[in-house]
């Protein structure tokens, strides 16, 4: 809504479907690059002492993603309908908020994405019982999106080229031999540096942050009608206006 609005110029890991519910309603949005494909970096835990084991144990129970049209939002709608749950998904924010109400007994499945719930996960104070890649919808598919507005994209043009020159180039350092893109990150996020590598490596391959396209278009699409995003499949000349990726430099 930031983005749209104008208030906000660049919208990061922005949940796909949400997008094209947005754009087959109208909305000022344009997409600028991938962020994530797959969703094997978010993971749905229960406390240790819970009687859920699977997915499967959710009749009845609270079940988190973050926001309406999240990526996270969009996975456990999947799951509602790949597994046929009678669980009932609740949004609860970020990974931090989630935490809280998992642990405090407000909320029975909670969701997180590394770095966070890795401490509690060694610790043995939560068990995870689903990956994002469990929504097979979503598996080996982009799930988040680099998005901004039209205005921005039309008066703006070379400062968001220059936006993904930047972007694509950090990634590139990120994924290097350099120890001190590492160690920068593990800054920036506050972790040790060795959860920094166990992050980046366990649960973002870089294949899954390359923003150069949005893979499987042709089913997330007809995904997005099953899913109830969108009330019939985006054309493909909708598509091209919608996915204005800059080229690399």
């Amino acid at each position: 809504q930031a983005v749209i609005s104008g208030s906000v110029e660049i919208g990061v890991a922005t949940g796909i479907m949400g997008v094209l519910s947005a754009y087959s309603k109208g909305a000022p949005v344009r997409i600028i690059g991938a962020e994530t494909t797959g969703a094997a970096d978010l993971f749905w835990y229960v406390p240790a002492s819970s009687p859920i084991k699977s997915l499967k144990d959710t009749e009845g129970k609270t079940i988190a993603y973050s926001t309406n049209g999240s990526s996270t939002h969009g996975i456990v709608t999947a799951f509602m309908k790949q597994y046929d749950l009678k669980a009932k998904p609740t949004a609860t924010g970020g990974p931090a908020p989630t935490l809280t109400q998992v642990m405090s007994n407000q909320i029975d499945v909670g969701w997180s994405a590394p770095p966070f719930g890795l401490p509690q996960l060694d610790e043995g104070k939560i068990r995870i019982i689903a990956s994002g890649n469990d929504a097979a919808i979503f598996k080996g598919q982009t799930v988040r999106l680099l998005i901004t507005n039209v205005q921005t994209l039309q008066t703006r043009k070379p400062a968001i080229d220059r936006f993904m020159k930047a972007y694509r180039e950090s990634i590139d350092w990120l994924y290097s031999s350099d120890p001190v893109a590492l160690q920068t990150y593990a800054e920036f996020v506050g972790i040790p540096v060795a959860t920094a590598k166990r992050t980046r490596d366990d649960f973002f391959p870089k294949a899954a942050v390359d923003p150069d396209k949005v893979v499987g278009l042709d089913t997330i699409v007809q995904d997005a009608v099953a899913l109830k995003y969108t009330a019939t499949p985006l054309t493909k000349e909708q598509l091209a206006e919608l996915i204005q990726i800059p080229p690399r430099q």
